[in-house]
């Protein structure tokens, strides 16, 4: 796992965006863990935070020209991402989206940078995939290019057949979906934490049962 990785979760954990629990996820299934990038509320954990979103970026190895943030979630991780690449020097135009189109001043639905060239689409996961599908029809249909999806974290579950929603929406699409984490990360970072070596039973039992096809 590379370090970036494991001070992610390190740092999801101290902000209790990661959280270890009985919960229950959207589909129904009791889970033994949770994780909410909504909790990264402040300047100082969003400014990191994009930092993580910008380490996991370059080393994905992907060339975009622009960064997308799907409303709402997606807008500040966007911009925070694209703050975070200009500190490396990297300095990549970003826009989003609204939920509905504006008819007066500058109108439409994307604010920001116009859509062109190769766009990578920042967003917080992957629930089953239908914002992102939007987001791709949306830069396609302003004439650019989706070149991947970035995510803070993979759960690395089955959806409704085998595959997880990140499968599913690579295999529709041919697009690469880089995490900063995943969850055989998250089973390595609590590999090496022995007063989380309950909770590590329960996440990887959960991932037996629940565990995406690779």
């Amino acid at each position: 796992m590379s370090q970036f990785r494991h001070d992610f979760l390190a740092f999801a954990l101290a902000c209790e965006v990661l959280r270890f629990g009985q919960f229950v996820t959207k589909a129904g299934r009791k889970t033994p863990y949770f994780f909410n990038a909504g909790l990264f509320n402040d300047g100082d954990s969003l400014r990191r935070l994009g930092r993580f979103y910008a380490e996991a970026y370059l080393a994905s190895g992907i060339a975009g020209d622009q960064l997308f943030g799907p409303a709402y979630k997606g807008i500040s991780l966007a911009a925070a991402t694209a703050i975070a690449l200009a500190e490396k020097g990297h300095n990549l135009r970003y826009s989003f989206n609204r939920k509905e189109a504006k008819d007066h001043g500058e109108g439409g639905v994307i604010v920001g940078a116009p859509l062109q060239g190769q766009v990578l689409i920042v967003d917080d996961v992957i629930t089953d995939g239908g914002a992102k599908r939007e987001a791709i029809e949306l830069i396609r249909a302003n004439g650019a290019n989706p070149a991947g999806v970035l995510i803070a974290f993979d759960r690395m579950e089955r959806g409704r057949g085998e595959r997880s929603a990140v499968q599913e929406l690579t295999r529709e699409f041919g697009l690469p979906v880089i995490a900063i984490a995943t969850l055989e990360d998250l089973l390595a970072f609590l590999a090496g934490r022995p007063e989380l070596e309950a909770q590590a039973a329960e996440v990887r039992a959960y991932r037996e049962q629940y565990g995406a096809t690779a």
